[in-house]
This record gives structure tokens, sequence and C-alpha cells, in this order.
């Protein structure tokens, strides 16, 4: 099973986590605009009556289609439309469509439809299945879960945003003293009344205008997030349902018999293996991140700064390329791309490239060091100068 065609659902780029990253902790209570079509609700209240409908009853049974498009101002990058829904590079522009049916914790099924083709993600008590259409494969997983796990947990890839629910809990994770935060209740989304929560940063430096979350008014299910980026109209970045259904689905959404002539293929997880991995990995990734970077600033104009080797991104893009798998752009080709867009700069701390699009800056300096934030350039070259 190829991890990319999984991933590709993930978050794009580093938009959502450097936006993530700047909000601070602590509700903010604003007044609440327009006439009411849902009773008037507090952010503070919202988010408090959100959270205790999903514990009172976990997320309800749910169905639809979430649409996740991007216009984020990139260079034109090369075979990124030949790489089609594959490529989690694909996701840095147009359109893209997932299908989601939820029965419970132990019930799901995503549907990625491409163009050419359609994969399968269907969880159904301790049977998984994931089907490609594309291959004519399918490959049965196996799930061991410890002593004491009553829950199979389905082998989703980390860091997965498959749905407006994971991108809201990202975003309102925090908000302190350098975020604004108001209520709509006139919103309609999937053709449901939903409250709109307004998150606009306070700080003149970031390039971030507001982002929007909107809650179901009935559910309080998450159904959309939008992020504007300053001076533009239309969202630079929005995940939501097009159309959902609060029923549970049928089950014969959650069960798969192989097409004839498909290749069938066997796969075990050993779950109490796979968490205690990934425990070990991520300890030792937050000592490396705790080692090697730092975060100038504050809020929305946090910048994050790492070590960086031009010379070992492109040893790792040229790895990528020779692994040969079908369907992805090519990386070196890509960086090349992006590099040929940067624009040269210098300061007191040295010199550099830019690269920018509508949510995100970026500096690789000649010095060793990558600058990244959700910042004006003039903000990241300052943050240059601080070491």
């Amino acid at each position: 099973m190829r991890r990319g065609t999984l991933v590709r659902w993930g978050l794009p780029v580093a938009v959502a986590s450097v936006i993530g990253a700047a909000i601070g902790a602590g509700p903010v209570i604003a007044a609440v605009s327009g006439d009411p079509v849902l009773p008037e609700r507090s952010a503070a209240q919202l988010l408090a009556d959100a959270t205790a409908a999903t514990r009172k009853g976990g997320i309800a049974p749910m169905s639809g289609t979430v649409q996740q498009t991007a216009s984020l101002g990139l260079p034109a990058l090369p075979q990124l439309s030949q790489a089609g829904g594959s490529s989690p590079l694909s996701l840095l522009s147009g359109s893209h469509e997932v299908k989601v049916w939820y029965g419970a914790a132990d019930k799901l099924r995503v549907a990625m439809p491409t163009q050419m083709n359609e994969t399968n993600l269907i969880v159904n008590g301790g049977q998984v299945w994931y089907w490609e259409s594309d291959t004519n494969t399918a490959t049965r997983m196996t799930v061991k879960t410890p002593a004491g796990h009553k829950r199979p947990v389905p082998p989703l890839p980390e860091q997965a945003a498959l749905t407006p629910q994971q991108l809201t809990e990202q975003l309102l994770a925090r908000a302190d003293e350098h975020t604004a935060v108001r209520v709509v209740n006139t919103a309609e989304v999937a053709g449901r009344p939903a409250y709109q929560l307004v998150i606009t940063p306070k700080d003149e430096g970031s390039l971030v205008r507001e982002v929007r979350i909107a809650l179901d008014g009935e559910t309080y299910v998450p159904l959309q997030v939008q992020v504007y980026a300053k001076g533009s109209a239309e969202p630079a970045f929005q995940v939501g349902f097009t159309q959902v259904t609060f029923t549970p689905p049928a089950e014969e959404n959650f069960t798969f018999t192989p097409p004839a002539g498909a290749k069938v293929e066997e796969r075990t997880i050993d779950l109490a293996d796979l968490v205690g991995r990934r425990v070990e990995e991520r300890t030792e990734r937050a000592k490396d991140v705790a080692e090697q970077a730092k975060v100038v600033g504050e809020g929305w104009s946090a910048v994050a700064v790492v070590p960086f080797s031009l010379d070992d991104l492109s040893a790792e893009a040229r790895g990528k390329d020779a692994s040969g798998a079908r369907g992805e752009a090519d990386p070196q080709a890509m960086l090349d791309a992006v590099l040929k867009s940067a624009t040269p700069v210098s300061g007191d701390w040295g010199s550099g490239k830019l690269i920018r699009s509508k949510l995100v800056t970026v500096l690789l300096t000649d010095d060793g060091r990558i600058l990244a934030g959700a910042v004006t350039p003039d903000e990241i070259v300052k943050a240059a100068g601080v070491k």
C-alpha cells in the first residue's frame, strides 16, 4: 500500500500547523451580529456545548461529502496535474473530495475518488480493508489489539486531517490575547443552519485575515473550516462538507467483497507494537526539535527557525524520486521550481532566498537556517536577525 495515497488527505504544507501553533490559550467572548437564526451563543458557550455533546454520546453517526480547496498562490509546480490525487502536493491547488461514512468508533468508511480511479478504506470491527481500483488490489488488514483494548484503531496516517472536525481541533486548541473571536449565528453549510466562529489575528504582521469555523446548529459537529489571507475575498484554504446527513449509514457501507479478479493481500498490524513505536518516534522527534528548533516572536507573528541544508534537502528529494512511486510528482523538479521562484534578500543577518504564498512565508538563509511562519516578508526578515 502506498503511503502517499493515504497521506494526500493530510494537512497541506505547514499552513494549518503554523496557524494552529500561533493561536494561544483561553476563550474570548465576543458579540453576535446579524438577525438570529439559531439561539445566541458566546464563543465560550458554543465551545462548551460542542464539548458536552461529544462527551455525552461521542460523534453522532453520519455520512457526507467533504470538499477541500486551496488557492495558496504558489508558483507553477511541474507534474502537479499528472500527480493527480496520489500526491500530497496535489492538495496545494484545485479542489478535492472525500466521502465519509461513520457509524461508530469501529465502523468507518472513507472513499477518495480521483478522475480515473478510487481508493476506499473500510473499517468494520476488527476487520479493515483497503481497496485501490487503479491496481485492482484489496488489502485485508488484521488489527491485533492489546489486552483490555476494546476498540480497534483504524490504521490512518499520523497527523491526518480527513474532516473539518480534526482540523477544528487543531485551530481551536488555544486562543489568547493575540486573537479576537466572535460568533455569527446566521451561517449555513451543506444546507444546515450553523454557528460560525470567526477568529481574527490581532498581529499586523500576520498574513492571515481570519479563520472561520462553522459548527452544526443541532449537533455542534464542525462542518467547515475556512482560512482567509489578507487582501483576498475568497478563502486561501477551505475544507468542509458539501453534503451531510446525521443518520446511521446503512450497514452495507461497511462491508466489502473484493471484485472478481482482484489481487488480495494480507497484512497484520500489531497495535501494541505500532503504538509503542509511535511513542518512541514522537519522543525522539520532540527531543530533536527541542535541541535544534526555536521560535521567534509570539502569537500569529511567531516564526519557526530550524537548521537547514539545501544539499540535504536536495539529496532527500532525489532519494524520493529514485523510489519510483507510481503517480507521484517529481520531488526534485518541484523543489527546483520553488527555488526558482524565490526572491534573493539580504540584511545585517546575511543573505538568503525568500518564498512567499498567500498564507506562509519561508526564508532559506545562506548560513544554514530555514524560517517559516504565517507572516509578512518584513516580519520573517526581521526574525532572521535574531540569533
